[in-house]
């Protein structure tokens, strides 16, 4: 799904004002000085400490939420809080291999076309409700309904019949064999059928106040403010540790680093130059912990290819190739990072490393231009007397994709192209921008899944407003591959279909792929039980569940 504007998973509120607010949701007490009660987080001993319960984390964001409905929602925010509230019928474990959530087990049948859900019992929602079956058809058939705007409902076309023969089984029928079936059970939303049957379900009220069966219960949402969580003491997998969870919206990366360093924000993605510049002071290095890891994501910039400029394959070809990579690393992420040449990362199964490479050659770039009629006249690219110019959309908030986009800007300047650039609030930037394909160009990013299927991305049948084929990209031998792509549990099979699709998107250049930052999390050092598992998963699989605070180092006494 689109990124939020950075990779940010945790972070404090910093100033009077922020403490103010957070006073008036819970009884707080303080400690005075909460960075000097971090420096004996990092004892020795500690790992002799036992969990304990309380304590409030608080996570910064620099967008804010849009829906908390999941099915209605394609931005990271609103997933990073509705998979606190809500729970799947499956999960991945840290090595990617799927396990049970809300379902105990399943049987996979007639050759992958019939899979059975056994349903945990004694699960409740968090208005104390009981969870059955009927709620996971009830989820199913609004995600299908042709009335939801949803841009998720692909997967679930697939299934031919749904049934819920008991209140704890749920079966699905497909047509025939679908490789993402199994996984894509994780991604539903389950939703309460006792409170949305016979609803309108985008006109909710669960869309800013949802219930879920997940570990933590909402509060309360403060538009561009912040979110506010409770543990759950009755989650199934037990109560989490941490008793408080604020989401914060601080739109500005210096200003999260400087709430961060004052003990007001817990987590914060770091930008790049935080990472490699400021966080060597012994104050730092004893109040936090920082991580690297290879993010599970990738940055391009997307040509609108329903504007005349970019219909011309030679002209996004060339854009690419008069775009340095490494520079693009080198002076946005500070080295921190790796350039990408296609939808894959390098390294995994599906990756194909045969593909047509665009190394920086803009004598290349000036020659494919002239081939398509662009002629070079006092620094200036024209045609039919019209110059070549486009402006770039980002999102505010996000200093990598800015200076990305002003590295573009002058490489493509030094070819006789003008671009302009816009940075944009997050929401507005997705709502009116993206969704409306009211751009020229915009960098973005998508985080990677452990299954190949690219289907929403780029299928020709994925191209309406608010679904994510948004640069509307089309090519009848890539539709085909990718629904073959997604009927084999062959792995050689669907590799060749994959590398296929491959070898087709780097020869038309919808995207000019940029590159997989590496993720850049600091924590505060007083929370425990943290643990990079993989680069896929990095620190975020235990939280919620394995993350605690030792209580001489709690610094919110919070009320029952």
């Amino acid at each position: 799904m689109p990124q939020a504007p950075t990779t940010d998973r945790l972070k404090k509120t910093a100033g009077l004002s922020a403490l103010l607010a957070i006073a008036t949701l819970f009884t707080v007490a303080c400690n005075p000085n909460p960075q000097r009660a971090n420096t004996e987080a990092k004892r020795p001993d500690v790992k002799l400490e036992k969990p304990v319960r309380g304590d409030m984390l608080v996570e910064a964001s620099i967008g804010d939420a849009s829906n908390l409905i999941p099915m209605l929602a394609g931005d990271s925010p609103s997933h990073a809080i509705a998979g606190l509230v809500y729970s799947g019928l499956v999960r991945y474990n840290p090595k990617w291999e799927i396990e049970g959530e809300l379902a105990e087990s399943w049987e996979i049948k007639d050759d992958g076309k019939k899979i059975i859900f056994h349903l945990r019992k004694g699960v409740r929602w968090h208005d104390g409700a009981p969870f059955t079956s009927a709620d996971v058809m009830f989820g199913f058939n609004k995600l299908v309904d042709k009335n939801t705007p949803t841009p998720y409902a692909e997967d679930y076309l697939q299934v031919s019949r749904a049934e819920a023969p008991d209140d704890y089984t749920f079966v699905v029928h497909y047509r025939e064999p679908f490789a993402p079936a199994l996984a894509s059970w994780g991604l539903l939303p389950v939703l309460p059928k006792h409170l949305l049957d016979g609803k309108d379900v985008t006109k909710s009220d669960l869309s800013r106040h949802p219930i879920g069966t997940g570990p933590y219960k909402f509060v309360e949402w403060k538009t561009q403010e912040r979110i506010v969580l409770e543990a759950n003491k009755d989650y199934f997998e037990g109560e989490p540790w941490i008793k408080r969870y604020v989401y914060r919206i601080v739109p500005d990366s210096a200003t999260q680093f400087l709430e961060l360093k004052t003990g007001s924000v817990d987590m914060m993605g770091l930008t790049p130059i935080q990472f490699a510049k400021q966080t060597d002071t012994k104050d730092f290095t004893e109040n936090f912990n920082k991580y690297q890891y290879v993010a599970n994501a990738y940055t391009y910039m997307g040509f609108n290819l329903k504007r005349p400029l970019f219909q011309d394959v030679r002209v996004r070809q060339a854009i690419t190739y008069a775009i340095d990579k490494n520079e693009i690393i080198k002076g946005s992420l500070l080295g921190l990072g790796k350039p990408i040449d296609g939808p894959y990362k390098p390294g995994t199964w599906q990756y194909n490393d045969k593909i047509k490479k665009y190394p920086y050659d803009p004598k290349k770039a000036l020659a494919l231009l002239a081939e398509a009629g662009w002629k070079l006249e006092n620094g200036v690219l024209t045609k039919d007397g019209k110059k070549f110019e486009f402006e770039i959309i980002t999102n505010q908030g996000n200093d990598q994709r800015k200076k990305a986009a002003e590295i573009i800007q002058n490489k493509l300047k030094d070819v006789g192209i003008t671009v302009k650039i816009r940075v944009l609030e997050w929401a507005s930037f997705i709502k009116e921008f993206i969704n409306k394909r009211a751009f020229d160009a915009t960098i973005l990013g998508w985080t990677l899944g452990p299954d190949p299927d690219i289907f929403d991305i780029w299928s020709s049948t994925k191209t309406k407003e608010s679904e994510f084929n948004f640069i509307s990209y089309s090519n009848p031998e890539v539709d085909k591959l990718l629904e073959e792509g997604r009927r084999s549990f062959d792995n050689a099979v669907r590799k060749r279909k994959y590398d296929r699709i491959q070898e087709i998107l780097a020869e038309e250049q919808p995207y000019c792929f940029l590159y997989s930052p590496d993720a850049l999390p600091a924590l505060s050092a007083r929370v425990k039980g943290v643990e990079v598992f993989t680069a896929t998963t990095g620190i975020g699989y235990d939280w919620p569940q394995k993350w605690w605070v030792p209580e001489r180092l709690q610094k919110y006494k919070l009320q029952p």
